[in-house]
């Protein structure tokens, strides 16, 4: 398929707010360059508001498929004409494909990516999750925990939002959640030495800790959990994986 496609143009994108950081970009950029794909192209639409998304099209018609980025994973769904059903069941979007009709069909590959990350690293105990964050990344999460068969909860600032709130969260809590995962942008690069505030006193040896974040490769929230012994990953190959996912998708 891939060769069939080197005389075609293409252009690709990445829709978020403040991402001039994203691997996208330099992913795909390869990986066009890797292929012979001289004539595509990726690019990022960083938009203030999801109000701005119409324009990208109308400015871009060459536009045959998107990622989609904080803040915008659940807001950009009214603008579609349809989801996919894990997108549909997730709630939230990631990957966009233009039809040949130019309909805009949205999918979820976030939670696929995790899933296939987050397995090599999983142990008969780690059957209960904590998700820090209530964002759209946290949906696919859910998501793909549930396939897995790992029981979760959700921590917020606020208890409304969530099962837990940061404030309440308590040993045994910690104890019994072997799994933790962080969906918050805390301690992305530059703001590096920040992190999610759970008491990381309680975390043992028996404890996963999965940071979506990939830059820096280890966040202070994996520190603090590599400290106490536990298990630590990054969100680097749940990137690569959902992206070739994405690529699959805007070619299927």
């Amino acid at each position: 398929m891939e060769n069939t496609q080197k005389n075609k143009s293409g252009l690709f994108g990445l829709v978020g707010r403040n991402i001039s950081y994203s691997f996208s970009r330099g992913y795909f950029s390869k990986k066009f360059s890797d292929l012979g794909l001289t004539d595509y192209s990726y690019v990022n639409f960083d938009i203030e508001d999801i109000s701005h998304f119409s324009k990208i099209l109308k400015e871009h018609p060459r536009v045959k498929g998107m990622n989609v980025t904080i803040p915008y994973k659940q807001a950009v769904i009214p603008f579609l004409d349809s989801l996919n059903k894990n997108a549909k069941a997730i709630g939230a979007v990631n990957t966009i494909k233009v039809t040949k009709k130019g309909k805009l069909k949205g999918y979820n590959t976030d939670f696929y990516g995790f899933k296939k990350s987050i397995t090599p690293h999983l142990k008969p105990n780690h059957t209960k999750a904590l998700i820090l964050g209530t964002g759209g990344a946290s949906k696919a999460i859910a998501f793909a925990l549930t396939k897995l068969g790992i029981d979760y909860n959700f921590v917020s600032r606020s208890s409304a939002n969530a099962d837990f709130s940061y404030k309440i969260l308590t040993r045994n809590i910690i104890e019994d959640h072997s799994i933790i995962i962080n969906c918050t942008p805390l301690g992305t690069h530059p703001n590096i030495s920040e992190k999610p505030p759970i008491p990381y006193q309680y975390i043992t040896k028996k404890h996963l800790l999965y940071d979506l974040i990939y830059n820096p490769g280890e966040t202070a929230f994996l520190k603090s959990g590599k400290e106490k012994g536990a298990g630590i990953c990054n969100g680097l190959k749940m990137l690569e994986f959902q992206a070739e996912k994405a690529w699959k998708i805007w070619n299927g």
